[in-house]
């Protein structure tokens, strides 16, 4: 076990890596540890405690801006903003149970950091999205900050949106910024069975295309669906979520039936909520050990009968999220079977990322999609700029980097 640094401030975090620069040192990086089994197993000297910096620093509901500190609990964010009528719009994911941890114990920099999003990322965006600015520490040891605290403030380089989802290997946040937004007071969940991933594909297509403005879209195969809130029973669906005002969700909800045909259920808000909240945090896998998880993007199109050939070639179950274009996917024991998961996702274009798994199974295979070419050189050159000396988290996302 690598020896434990106590950071309480931004001055702390860029004396300790400039410490750890002269050293020679290289240091793991976290805030409550709840990503901890993200990314590559660790092989770091020592580890950087970022736990003492929570905090909102910044609430102005008028403005839909918000300013935390790195290791702030986003339940006390989400609960703050639920009181304004507010929202983290791009849902994070809490995924705590899906890797053996507790829910809700995660934090604002953890969020930022790997850059998950939930099923309102097809219509609001993701993480990257929503932040406005950003305060942290290179690897050279050198606090920095950039954006603003309000959007027309937010000027120069856009480091916000290459930070999020880097996995603290270029700098380490100290305080993010973010824009947030206000609640919907409504919402309902239409839910239509469907014959194959096929008719899947064509009806999550069909409303997307539409002027219905769905801000969740799901395929969820028969097995799966059964074990999620409001859907005992359920065969194979596809469901399509609308927030807004009640008129609003009313006529949006016809306009669907009338694409979709009339066989569906509708689901009200709470069990709404409570479908694509247990959708969000990949709820169908939980509780199942170290059996692989992976979490692929691919056009949205492709998703259904992806998913279903994985399945068939690998066994497991998966289901697809953003109306296609994100499957999760959960194989029947710990090998991962990387090179069968790209293979298959190849013609297609995307990427697989391996969410669950063994730290050995994590270190024998390439957990994020292999860089090659010109991405390869790009991406080892911005390493090098922010962190010359391979200090933050090395080789987190990849080897050598």
């Amino acid at each position: 076990m690598s020896d434990i640094i106590a950071a309480r401030d931004e001055q702390e975090v860029a004396e300790a890596v400039r410490a750890a620069l002269a050293a020679g040192k290289t240091l793991d990086v976290r805030g409550r540890g709840t990503m901890q089994a993200l990314g590559r197993p660790s092989q770091t000297d020592l580890t950087l405690d970022l736990s003492a910096l929570s905090g909102v620093t910044l609430y102005e509901p008028e403005e839909l801006v918000l300013s935390a500190r790195a290791a702030t609990p986003r339940a006390d964010v989400e609960e703050m903003l639920a009181a304004s009528g507010q929202m983290l719009a791009f849902e994070p994911v809490d995924l705590g149970p899906l890797l053996g941890g507790a829910a809700a114990a995660g934090t604002v920099g953890g969020m930022f950091a790997v850059n998950i999003s939930g099923p309102r990322r097809i219509s609001h965006g993701a993480v990257r999205d929503h932040a406005l600015g950003l305060k942290g520490v290179s690897g050279r040891g050198e606090p920095f900050k950039s954006g603003g605290r309000v959007v027309k403030n937010v000027t120069g380089y856009d480091l916000p949106r290459l930070m999020a989802g880097a996995f603290g290997t270029l700098c380490i946040a100290t305080e993010i910024t973010l824009k947030v937004l206000p609640r919907p007071p409504m919402e309902e969940t239409l839910v239509a069975p469907v014959a194959s991933p096929a008719a899947a594909a064509a009806a999550l297509s069909a409303a997307m295309g539409s002027s219905c403005e769905v801000s969740g879209a799901a395929f969820l195969p028969e097995g799966v669906a059964a074990r999620l809130p409001g859907l005992a029973g359920a065969r194979a669906v596809v469901a399509l979520r609308m927030e807004g005002v009640a008129p609003s969700v009313t006529a949006r909800r016809a306009m669907l039936l009338d694409i979709l045909g009339p066989a569906g259920d509708v689901l009200a808000t709470d069990p709404s909520r409570a479908l694509w909240q247990a959708l969000r945090d990949v709820a169908p896998f939980c509780g199942l050990g170290t059996r692989a998880v992976w979490r692929i993007s691919t056009p949205p199109k492709a998703g259904p009968e992806l998913a279903a050939r994985l399945t068939a070639d690998l066994g497991g179950e998966a289901y697809c999220d953003w109306a296609g274009g994100l499957i999760w996917l959960c194989l029947p024991g710990e090998a991962a079977h990387a090179e069968v998961v790209r293979t298959a996702l190849a013609p297609h274009g995307g990427h697989a990322t391996l969410i669950r798994a063994t730290a050995a199974e994590r270190a024998r295979s390439a957990v994020f999609q292999p860089l090659e070419g010109a991405l390869a050189a790009l991406t080892k050159r911005v390493k090098e700029s922010f962190d010359p000396g391979l200090v933050l988290n090395p080789g987190r996302m990849h080897a050598g980097m």
